[in-house]
């Protein structure tokens, strides 16, 4: 298991949180998320995700990170 911390742009209340945690929380391979304004750390199993698939899945939700 592998822990990143990401920056996110974008995010300025809790509704962002929440939607960010939710995106997270659904995506295959990630194993827990902690989700605060403007940065996620994410514990991830790298056998079923990448870091860029992360991304892409925060980016989906609308939001940008910062890399």
């Amino acid at each position: 298991m592998t822990t990143t911390v990401l920056k996110i742009e974008g995010m300025s209340c809790q509704h962002c949180v929440m939607r960010v945690k939710k995106a997270l929380d659904g995506t295959d391979g990630i194993v827990e998320s902690t989700v605060g304004i403007g940065s996620a750390s994410v514990s991830y199993d790298e056998a079923k995700i990448r870091k860029e698939d992360i991304v892409s899945a925060i980016e989906k939700a609308g939001y940008k990170v910062a890399l």
